[in-house]
């Protein structure tokens, strides 16, 4: 997807028109670059002033990287075309439903003093590219073309706009297919953008480093288009719109399970011809073929997405299905036309295969289209695996699955409550934690653990997991135990009906003995089996939860949002900067709109960094998260997370792969497991509308008797 440089001189030639046309389009947009960027590269100024004051020796050290591929469901083309408003306002905006797919490019990442990418791979045939950080040098890397030029190509912008040193890329795995439509060189190109940011703090989020991507990628022969780089959001369906230089993207939900399939037709194709041809319809029309092409890419797909988007959130797969062969009619009737290349004899012999359509409910051409892709959405994981092997042995195309999910429902939570409680000793010394009293709101003296069961079970929580100490087993098991008759004839009947509802809580509690203390990491990975590889509440057994009056109880709002989101997830609260030092406090961008009467502003967030217990000065340099005001906040865990199968799976690498460790020598942690999750797929930082009680503090808890009861 380009906009129009390669095509200037064949458009000139073709008359007066045309050159006129590409003046005033690039003139439109130096002047919003100059207006726009260059207000950007003001900011950038001013951060390298802080690095500097600073030094960028507080950064990270070493990242694990993952970046998939792409893939554009709907809406091919409108990216350039989109971006023709800066020149002509009247043209429909462009949009486009993208997705990361389940391929993509693993890396490992650390700073030093060059810039080196290098792999064990064998496309690779032994080369390396190695570089000091020199802007002039990397230019001219990136502009010989080829893989190492995309490469060359992002860090050179990132030298120019940031203060950062050389960066050592080792690429480890890579199961994405070169040259097939799937942005592989947006892919690599956001693995560069992605390695600077995480690496020196340069607090990008999502759509900074497609930024840096897409400047970088500019800087070489390849001119992409915007939404390629859509990869940086993982695999999950985002929609993007273009408003001549401006982007919007907005992440999708998905009301069930997809399943599609995706083909090399094998056959030749030729992009930059595609390109120049339909480019030919911008930015005014004046014949009837052209007002055809901008019609199909403006209003026509605008109007259609509006469909696709809600059957994707009903998990509608039959109309989804409808609505791809839709797209490709409207494509082949109105753009088609316009170029040769388009005809797409190979693509059409596919989508028309009969044996094809008994497992699929649609399919259309992917890319640029013409005979370079296809794409299917089959009617189950069956008729998915049917058809892969149809296209790969009977047709000989390549091919490779792409599933998109919905969000789990949360059906169990975790409780960790072995840690002895020191800072509320002695009152320890006989009782855990847990079983301090407090206050309810129903004007019953309660445990503390009675309150978070309540809350859990009232949010729709099945099983509870309460990880304890070996020694604790005894405890609370007495405590759950059938109260005896000679007691209970002696309650009130407020009470006795009370007792009844803890025998039922009772029937929803596995207990899951943590027999050594290698810190609150390893407590959470004993309950791994009984997750049953679904996302899980994990509720910190300090805290009580409060919510603000006519809002549904704290877990409950955790839970939604995650159905919202569909990945790891983290409640959060605001904290004043003197108090950073006390909690894991997040970093993140606001994915709301800054509009304050959405019932989302400023409540849900991309976390890009997690920090455990900073030092103020650190919280202030590299951890603040700028309000609609554009002032400085600060952000602690809140004392819920929702954490998906991938959490389990870090965490269990780490801990099988210390197994050699000596007795209490070693502590897992929770944090290092969410960051690894946030590098990969990204979590999500989620403020509750109520308050947080913290139970293991003698005078928070003091604070607790006196204000949760109200």
């Amino acid at each position: 997807m380009v906009i129009p440089q390669e095509m200037g001189i064949r458009s000139c030639l073709q008359g007066g028109r045309m050159a006129v046309q590409l003046f005033w389009y690039w003139h439109s947009l130096l002047q919003l670059f100059l207006r726009k960027g260059g207000r950007e590269r003001i900011q950038h100024k001013e951060f390298r002033t802080e690095d500097r004051k600073s030094g960028v020796k507080m950064s990270r050290k070493e990242v694990d990287l993952f970046v998939p591929g792409r893939l554009c469901l709907f809406g091919e083309h409108t990216d350039w075309a989109g971006m023709y408003r800066s020149v002509n306002s009247a043209l429909e905006k462009g949009e486009a439903i993208v997705t990361g797919i389940e391929q993509g490019i693993y890396a490992k990442a650390e700073r030093c003093e060059k810039f080196i990418v290098t792999s064990p791979l064998a496309f690779y045939r032994g080369e390396h590219l190695e570089c000091g950080m020199n802007s002039e040098q990397l230019l001219a890397i990136a502009q010989k073309g080829g893989f190492f030029s995309y490469v060359a190509g992002v860090a050179s912008y990132i030298n120019d706009n940031y203060s950062v040193g050389g960066v050592r890329i080792t690429v480890t795995a890579m199961d994405l297919p070169l040259k097939s439509g799937l942005s592989s060189s947006a892919a690599i190109c956001v693995l560069v953008a992605r390695a600077f940011n995480q690496l020196y703090g340069l607090k990008m989020n999502v759509q900074g480093e497609m930024q840096a991507a897409f400047r970088g990628e500019q800087r070489t022969p390849s001119r992409c288009g915007r939404l390629d780089q859509a990869c940086a959001y993982g695999v999950k369906p985002v929609r993007m719109e273009f408003d001549g230089v401006e982007i919007n993207s907005q992440e999708l939900h998905v009301g069930t399970t997809f399943h599609w399939v995706i083909a090399n037709l094998m056959s030749h194709k030729d992009t930059i011809r595609i390109l120049a041809d339909l480019n030919k319809a911008y930015p005014f029309a004046e014949s009837e073929r052209e007002r055809s092409v901008q019609e199909a890419l403006g209003v026509d797909n605008r109007t259609l997405n509006r469909s696709v988007i809600k059957a994707l959130e009903d998990g509608d797969a039959r109309t989804l299905g409808k609505l791809m062969c839709e797209a490709q009619k409207t494509f082949d009737s109105k753009v088609a036309p316009s170029c040769e290349e388009l005809k797409a004899p190979v693509l059409h012999s596919v989508l028309e295969d009969p044996q094809i359509q008994q497992w699929i409910y649609g399919g259309k051409g992917g890319g640029s289209q013409g005979d370079g892709t296809v794409q299917f959405l089959a009617k189950s994981a069956e008729d998915a695996d049917a058809l892969q092997t149809y296209l790969e042995d009977v047709r000989k195309m390549p091919s490779f699955r792409l599933t998109l999910q919905p969000g789990q429902r949360v059906k169990r939570a975790i409780l960790p409550l072995a840690g002895f409680g020191t800072r509320v000793y002695p009152a320890t010394k006989n009782m855990k934690k847990c079983f301090l009293p407090v206050l309810d709101q129903d004007g019953i003296l309660k445990p503390a653990l009675l309150i978070m069961l309540e809350n859990l079970l009232d949010a729709g929580i099945e099983e509870v997991a309460l990880i304890i100490g070996e020694e604790d087993r005894e405890e609370f098991e007495r405590f759950f135990a059938p109260l005896a008759e000679e007691h209970k004839n002696k309650l009130p009947a407020d009470k006795l009906a009370y007792e009844e509802k803890i025998e039922k809580m009772r029937a929803r509690i596995t207990y899951i003995v943590q027999k050594e203390r290698l810190g609150f990491g390893h407590a959470v990975w004993l309950a791994r089996s009984f997750t049953q590889n679904e996302p899980v509440l994990l509720m910190l057994g300090d805290f009580l939860y409060k919510a603000e009056p006519g809002e549904e109880n704290c877990c409950k709002q955790v839970m939604d949002a995650f159905k919202e989101c569909g990945r790891t997830l983290v409640s959060i609260h605001e904290i004043p900067l003197d108090k950073v030092v006390h909690y894991g406090v997040l970093h993140g961008t606001w994915t709301s709109s800054s509009d304050p009467e959405d019932p989302m502003f400023e409540r849900m967030m991309t976390v890009d960094v997690m920090k455990e217990k900073p030092t103020d000065d650190y919280a202030e340099q590299y951890l603040g998260v700028r309000n609609a005001r554009k002032e400085k906040e600060y952000y602690a865990t809140f004392g819920q997370y929702v954490l998906t199968a991938s959490v389990f799976e870090k965490l269990d690498a780490e801990i099988r792969g210390n197994q050699g460790a000596e007795e209490g020598g070693c502590e897992f942690g929770l944090t290092q497991a969410l960051q690894k999750v946030i590098q990969k797929e990204g979590m999500y930082g989620f403020v509750p509308r109520g308050q947080c009680f913290d139970i293991g503090l003698p005078e928070e808890y003091r604070r607790t008797m006196l204000e949760y009861g109200k």
